[in-house]
Formats: C-alpha cells, structure tokens, sequence
C-alpha cells in the first residue's frame, strides 16, 4: 500500500535530516575556524577576503545526518579580491591557505588537512564534521560571482554561491516538500552507490517541479523522479527558467547535460561518462520498479528497504 506523506515525513525527521542541534553545533564550529582563519590570512598573506558564504547542501538545507554511508561537510566559500582570474592558480591558492591552516591548528597532524579538488579540507575529528574551504576570485562587476577553479585541469568555472542557495530556497517557497524529495533522492543516489552526486539530484527534481507542478503525494512524486530517469535516459538537455529564455547556450556533447542555474555555460553533469549514466538509468528503473511493487502490496517497509537501506523506518518501533 502507499506510504502517507506522514509516513515519509517521519522518515524524513528522524532518519534523514540534520537535527537542529547538529546544526548549531556545526554552524558553531564553522563560524570559529572562519573567524581564525580569516584573521590568520590578513595577517600572514596578501590575499584579502572580502566575504565569506556557507554554500553546498549544509547551507540549502538539504544535508543528510551524519552515518558511515552519510559523511557530514560544509562548503564555506571565501571571496577573494584583487586576484587577477587569467594568472592566478588553485595550486597556488590552495597552497597558501593549507599552509596557513597547519599553522593555525599546530597541535593537529597535517593528515587532518587534505588538499582536494576544489578545496581545502579540514576534517574535525571529534565531531565528525568536514569543512571545504573554497577559494574564488570574486567578480567586481556581478555581487556573489566568482571563479573557482579546478585543481586537476586548472580550467575555470563561474559560479554564485548565494545565488545556488537561492535556487534551492525559491522551489522551497514552491513546494514544501521539496527539500524532502531531495532527501530522499539523496539517500537513494547514496545506497545505490551510483554517480547521480547531490547538486544533480537537487536539479532533477527542481526541474521535474517546475515541469509538473507540486500536485502529488510524496511517494508519488519519488516514484516520478525515478521513472523520469528511467524514462528520459538522462538524455534530454535539463535548464531552467534562472538560465534564461532565448538565450544562446553553449553546444555540449557530454552524455548527460544538466545546466547550473546560474552559469547557462556550465554543465554540472560534465563528468559523466556514458556508462555511469547508463548505471544510474538502470539503477532508476530497478529502483522504481522495487517502489511501484512496494506501493501497491503489503508488507512495502522491507522492499523499500531496499531503496533507502536498513535504517529505513516511518514509525516508532513498538
């Protein structure tokens, strides 16, 4: 039978999302590394902060809780002035703000900081929390864009932190739901283990609402994201109305394109290689067939088990 929006919202409350005193705690921690850090990179280098934003899942409200499958981090960007975009490295960046951290945590082995492809990670041990520190070069003429970069490649990219936030926050205001069906999403993406990473799933989903709407249970909805997937291949380009209408965009020829909304140039899908998309259709179209048979007999907690994993539950035990 079907699971209630009761039922997937108990789910939702006690099983996936971050709890309210994580979060303060977590913001808590954030807030005094950046003061440190912030201060220690005026202090002892020439690069100057002109702001700092908390972005990614953790700042949009769509984290999950922390589990062994569900690694908790926050993405804190740091806007950077006076850099100049077409001679300035992520090597060379990251490299100053690593140095300054193993300065800044003296009593902590260099294995707590890792130098990964966007950004500086400082993993804090006892509560389990990861902290990405992002660089980019802020773009005078557009508040809250910037250029980040990749370490691998040293291409570039656009972005606006506070504008990816916003995305998120605007579908929100639409549907209720929606930071639930992201969750959720996210947690099926995870236990299948496919490359379907958060930001694609949060943008399958913000497009499948502006698409067709709101109307719908929970669980019916969920079962529309999978069989979208199924369905489409991935193979349809998906934009939204933040990329602008009539605009002319970019040719891609990756096998699956997914557009930031803020930067109509950038695929967030790139990385995809055409077996890792045929994977995810595959794991979709398993995945929906499991949540149809589960929806429609008895005894559905088990098969749904099978999507989300053992912690899986909708009410108390008794």
């Amino acid at each position: 039978m079907p699971l209630s929006n009761a039922k997937l919202q108990y789910y939702d409350s006690n099983v996936l999302r971050l709890p309210a005193d994580k979060r303060k705690e977590y913001h808590q921690q954030v807030d005094r590394l950046v003061t440190a850090l912030g201060v220690k990179l005026k202090e002892q280098t020439d690069i100057k902060v002109t702001k700092v934003v908390k972005a990614g899942s953790f700042a949009k409200y769509t984290i999950l809780r922390k589990t062994n499958e569900d690694p908790v981090d926050v993405d804190v960007v740091f806007y950077i002035s006076g850099r100049n975009v077409d001679h300035e490295t992520l090597e060379s960046l990251m490299q100053t703000i690593y140095d300054v951290l193993v300065k800044l945590y003296p009593n902590k082995s260099v294995e707590h900081f890792e130098i990964q492809r966007k950004a500086a990670t400082v993993n804090f041990v006892g509560s389990g929390l990861s902290v990405d520190i992002v660089p980019v070069i802020e773009n005078p003429w557009k508040p809250g864009y910037g250029w980040q970069y990749d370490i691998r490649d040293g291409s570039r990219v656009e972005t606006c932190a506070p504008c990816q936030v916003k995305f998120v926050q605007t579908r929100k205001d639409t549907d209720a739901n929606f930071r639930t069906l992201v969750r959720l999403g996210k947690r099926w993406s995870r236990h299948a283990e496919i490359k379907l990473k958060s930001f694609m799933v949060e943008l399958v989903l913000a497009h499948l609402l502006d698409k067709n709407g709101k109307s719908g249970s929970i669980e019916q909805r969920f079962r529309d994201f999978l069989l979208y997937i199924a369905q489409s291949g991935l193979k349809e380009v998906i934009r939204f109305p933040e990329n602008g209408l009539g605009l002319l965009m970019p040719t891609f020829t990756d096998p699956v394109v997914i557009l930031d909304p803020v930067n109509s140039s950038n695929n967030v899908a790139s990385r995809l290689t055409e077996a890792e998309r045929v994977e995810i259709v595959d794991a979709a179209q398993s995945a929906w067939e499991t949540a149809y048979f589960a929806s429609e007999s008895d005894g559905e907690e088990e098969a749904w088990k099978e999507l989300f994993g053992a912690r899986f539950k909708v009410e108390e035990a008794a």
